[in-house]
């Protein structure tokens, strides 16, 4: 109706969905619970496995590698096999290869493991999206709401079961998180129908095709930077803190807090009065400050920023979803696809370089080298904004009509 602000239409809609989208938004939590989840417990894998902080950095990167290099399959198989198919396919990899992360007696396995989780995890995720914006009632904006608010809840609550678990003993959250996703699996297997397939079958090459539009090559440019800011307060900043399994878990349970708040509730509003390519371009030059601040500043300074830093990273992760899936013609699991492809490579490399930067220099330059990177993704958009201005008009004031409903888009 006129005179109705559409986000608040949206917001609403997000609680009026089907059972199977409930299912696949549900699984997905625990999904992203996967990536935060041993936060908490770093320290005590590397005191458990006798290694070092740079070795247990590695979980993140053998995760992040596996995924970024399975984004180029995943829409191959999930065309071929359904949706359906591929998100149980990446449930039953993550539940096997987290129980085994459980059991390992070395750095060396856990990595392993740690690799095969990233592939179930890619199969998984990447599905996920697609399969919530297709089944999902109110439109795809109120459906990458929805997606976005999984993806909060689960970094959120990830932290916070690694250290509720791994006070005890290191492996407990890796069980926990497999007998978790077993359910999300049984949850999809009963309530998930197979949606209708794609026109035609995706090949591996559709992915790398996509990047060739001048716009999402622009927008996974400037997420791998960012990414790469992202992981190293991901996966760097706990040794920094050097905390137990619980004050770790709360900060970034906090932290959690504050990506999903402005992710799914402040980003939609601020992008509505000021436009895409604004708010991504300021919350860059504001992670990049809080980096600096963060890096040389006091133990209480550093838990301050490592929470405030969520605040950002919502607002990024929103903006560049809608980005990724709006601005080129490409099906959106083949955009979806070529975007992770780029930018989870950074995730992959920030758990790898920011403790060796360390050894090499001191412990305030991983997070110099994150700010620079924060602020190359932001010279990305300010450089690249004709080739996004397209779908990101600033400000966005346009209306997409899908699937008979009348949504905001960005």
């Amino acid at each position: 109706m006129q005179g109705e602000d559409p986000f608040d239409e949206e917001a609403s809609s997000i609680l009026r969905q089907p059972k199977a989208v409930w299912a696949t938004a549900g699984a997905s939590v625990v999904a992203f619970m996967g990536i935060g989840l041993v936060d908490p417990i770093l320290p005590s894998i590397a005191e458990g496995l006798e290694a070092t902080p740079s070795q247990v950095s590695l979980l993140f990167t053998s995760y992040f590698l596996i995924t970024a290099v399975a984004m180029l399959v995943t829409g191959f198989v999930s065309s071929r096999i359904g949706g359906r198919r591929t998100l149980l396919t990446g449930l039953a990899l993550v539940v096997v290869f987290a129980t085994l992360s459980g059991t390992s007696s070395s750095v060396a396995e856990l990595v392993g493991f740690r690799a095969g989780w990233g592939l179930g995890n890619a199969l998984f995720v990447s599905t996920a999206l697609a399969v919530i914006v297709g089944a999902a009632a109110g439109g795809s904006a109120a459906a990458i709401l929805l997606y976005e608010s999984a993806l909060g809840l689960g970094m959120a609550c990830g932290p916070l079961l690694g250290a509720l678990l791994g006070d005890a003993s290191w492996r407990y959250p890796f069980f926990g998180t497999a007998a978790l996703m077993a359910i999300g699996f049984l949850c999809i297997a009963a309530f998930l129908r197979e949606q209708p397939g794609p026109a035609r079958k995706t090949s591996l090459l559709d992915p790398l095709k996509a990047l060739g539009h001048g716009g999402l090559a622009s927008v996974a440019a400037s997420a791998f930077f960012y990414n790469y800011a992202f992981f190293t307060i991901l996966a760097f900043t706990p040794f920094v803190l050097n905390m137990t399994p619980y004050k770790s878990g709360a900060v970034f349970f906090a932290w959690g807090l504050l990506l999903a708040v402005f992710s799914v509730l402040v980003a939609p509003r601020l992008q509505k009065r000021f436009g895409s390519l604004k708010v991504v371009g300021a919350s860059l030059v504001l992670l990049a400050a809080d980096l600096l601040v963060l890096g040389y500043g006091s133990h209480t300074t550093a838990i301050v920023c490592t929470i405030v830093s969520g605040a950002f990273i919502g607002m990024n992760n929103t903006v560049y979803t809608e980005l990724a899936l709006g601005v080129s013609d490409a099906p959106r699991p083949v955009a979806s696809a070529g975007y992770n492809f780029v930018r989870w490579f950074a995730a992959a490399a920030a758990p790898f370089l920011a403790p060796r930067i360390e050894e090499w220099s001191d412990i305030h330059i991983p997070f110099v080298v994150a700010a620079l990177a924060a602020l190359a993704g932001a010279a990305v958009v300010l450089f690249r904004r004709a080739a996004l201005t397209h779908e990101a008009e600033e400000p966005a004031t346009k209306h997409a009509t899908e699937n008979g409903v009348t949504v905001f888009a960005d």
